[in-house]
């Protein structure tokens, strides 16, 4: 072989050294310093959407003063164990996805917490929880989950180290 095949093969096993070299780094520095939290808006592209107007007490549906006045349903999720303990999240009227992908409504700090863990999303007045396919699952009262269970204020969902309790 000529000098310069050596000299561009060495030149090849340098870069890729260094390449190595900064993808060990880049990955400790991950794992010291942690996850990113990034800032969400309300709204999907930031800009403030008009809400219609209330309607006033006297319009409202038998259907909708039961499910105001029902005691059960849950209105917030507040984790009470776990990195994250304290933190809460309302409960509105879309889905709420919980794991560690940084596209979830609740973000988790859990090793063992899948990307896209569970769901909690309501459905005919009442709030439901499902497993969306987790590696280690979902308990809901410390029973493993799984398919879709309605949901009450007061029950418990464990996703890894993780404790979150839904309250009224």
């Amino acid at each position: 072989m000529s000098e310069l095949t050596y000299t561009v093969l060495r030149l090849g096993l340098l870069v890729l050294l260094w390449v190595l070299v900064l993808a060990v780094v880049g990955v400790l520095r991950r794992d010291v310093f942690g996850t990113r939290v990034v800032a969400r808006s309300s709204g999907d592209d930031g800009r403030r959407r008009r809400e219609p107007p209330a309607p006033r007490p006297a319009e409202r549906s038998p259907e909708e003063r039961v499910r105001r006045e029902d005691r059960t349903l849950p209105r917030q999720v507040v984790v009470v164990e776990g990195p994250l303990r304290g933190t809460s999240l309302a409960l509105g009227g879309s889905p709420v996805v919980i794991g560690r992908a940084p596209d979830s409504t609740l973000v988790l700090d859990d090793d063992y917490a899948s990307g896209r863990h569970a769901r909690l999303f309501p459905d005919g007045g009442r709030w439901w929880v499902e497993d969306l396919g987790s590696t280690n699952g979902t308990l809901l009262d410390r029973q493993p989950l799984g398919a879709a269970a309605p949901v009450q204020a007061g029950a418990q969902l464990r996703i890894g180290r993780t404790v979150l309790e839904l309250r009224r």
